[in-house]
């Protein structure tokens, strides 16, 4: 499975962006899938994740209140939707999916089998 993410850029702080993550299988839409982001200098870190059916949702901390991610499986892509952005939120985000068909939004990098190029979000202060 190949997953391309898209929708970076630059924006003010305060401003919104929308992300998303599509990919080239139809097995994509049986997949839980996450978005994760990694800072300059940075350790790689969970952003927010999303079940294969949409119902199951996790979101880092300092994220929540202020993105969400949802999907169309039909459209084969998850978005995540970035409201009230901070120039702590600058980074290269990316998405990833899981293989194992199973219930649950995971939250560690390590649980992921498939990941995208990334794209970059540059929130100026």
């Amino acid at each position: 499975v190949q997953l391309q993410a898209s929708g970076g850029g630059l924006v003010q702080a305060g401003g919104s962006l929308r992300l998303s993550c599509t990919a080239n299988r139809r097995t994509f839409s049986s997949y839980p899938v996450g978005w994760f982001r990694q800072a300059p200098g940075k350790e790689r870190k969970f952003v927010a994740a999303i079940g294969w059916s949409g119902t199951t949702t996790n979101y880092a901390d300092s994220v929540k209140g202020r993105f969400t991610i949802s999907r169309d499986n039909a459209k084969n892509t998850v978005w995540l939707q970035m409201n009230s952005l901070e120039a702590e939120d600058t980074a290269v985000y990316y998405c990833a999916a899981d293989n194992l068909v199973a219930p649950g939004a995971p939250v560690h990098d390590y649980e992921y089998d498939y990941w995208g190029q990334g794209t970059l979000v540059t929130v100026s202060s």
